[in-house]
C-alpha cells in the first residue's frame, strides 16, 4: 500500500524559479544551501552546474555561457549561496535594476539628397593639412555626389553641376579635378502599348516565315494547298491508290 503523506503534488512543492532547468536542479541547490561544510558546499556547487550545462546544451553557444550557469545558480539559491564563484556575484538589486534608456540619435543633415555620413566626409576634407589627400577627398566626395545623383535619377549630371553644389556646401574650398565617371543604368525596358505592338508583330513574322518556299502545305512543290500529287487530279489519283490497298487488306 502507497504512502500517501510522503506523496508530494505541484500545490504543496515551493515556487520553480527557472523552469528550464527542472525541479530537481532546484533541489539539487537547496540541499546546497543545507551543506554546512565550505568546502563541500563548493565540491558540489561545481557539480551542480556541469550538470546545468548538460540539461542544457544551447547556452554552449551563448558567450561566456559558464558565467550565465553560475548566475542562473545563484538565482535559483535567491541570492542565498555561500560559494565562491570564478564570475562577480549577481544581486537583487542588480537583477531588477533596469538599463539606461538608449539615446536616438538625432541628426539633421543640412544636405538631405545626399545624407548624413557625405557632412562628416566633408568636414574631415577641410581639416585636413595635407594637399594631396584633401584632393583625394574632394576626388572622392564628388565621385559620390555623382554616383547617388545617378541612382535617384534616369540621366547623368554633368561635372559643372556637380562642382558647383560642392563649392556651394564647402563654400569654395573643395575642387575636384578628375571626371568622375559612373555607370548610369538606363531603363531600356519597352512601354506597356509598345508591348503589345510587339507581340503582333512576332506572330506576323511567324505566319511570313514560309514565304519562300511557297504556302505553308505545299509539300508537293509550287501550287495550292491541295497539291501534294502536283494538282487536284494527283490528289484524286491518291485517294483511289489508297482505296485499292484498303481492299487488298480486307
Amino acid at each position: 500500500m502507497l504512502n500517501v503523506e510522503n506523496m508530494e503534488y505541484n500545490t504543496t512543492r515551493n515556487h520553480l524559479i527557472m523552469k528550464e532547468y527542472g525541479r530537481h536542479i532546484q533541489k539539487m541547490v537547496e540541499y546546497l544551501l543545507s551543506i554546512q561544510d565550505k568546502e563541500e558546499r563548493q565540491r558540489n556547487a561545481y557539480a551542480v552546474i556541469e550538470l546545468m550545462g548538460f540539461l542544457n546544451p544551447h547556452l554552449k553557444n551563448v558567450e561566456d555561457f559558464r558565467h550565465k550557469l553560475w548566475d542562473h545558480l545563484f538565482l535559483i539559491s535567491d541570492f542565498t549561496l555561500d560559494v565562491e564563484s570564478p564570475y562577480p556575484i549577481p544581486t537583487r538589486e542588480t537583477l531588477k535594476a533596469r538599463p539606461e534608456r538608449l539615446r536616438y540619435p538625432k541628426r539633421y543633415p543640412r544636405f538631405n539628397h545626399l545624407g548624413k555620413n557625405i557632412e562628416v566626409v566633408i568636414d574631415k576634407a577641410l581639416n585636413e593639412e595635407n594637399p594631396e589627400k584633401k584632393q583625394g577627398f574632394a576626388n572622392s566626395i564628388a565621385y559620390y555626389m555623382k554616383l547617388t545623383y545617378s541612382n535617384w535619377h534616369k540621366e547623368l549630371v554633368h561635372d559643372d553641376a556637380i562642382q558647383s553644389e560642392l563649392s556651394t556646401m564647402t563654400k569654395g574650398e573643395l575642387e575636384f579635378n578628375n571626371r568622375p565617371f559612373v555607370k548610369h543604368r538606363t531603363d531600356n525596358r519597352d512601354e506597356r502599348d509598345d508591348y503589345g505592338s510587339g507581340r503582333a508583330g512576332y506572330r506576323k513574322n511567324f505566319g511570313g516565315r514560309s514565304n519562300a518556299g511557297g504556302s505553308r502545305d505545299n509539300r508537293g512543290g509550287g501550287g495550292g494547298r491541295d497539291s501534294r500529287g502536283g494538282g487536284r487530279g494527283g490528289a484524286d489519283n491518291n485517294r483511289n491508290n489508297n482505296n485499292r490497298n484498303f481492299k487488298k487488306r480486307y
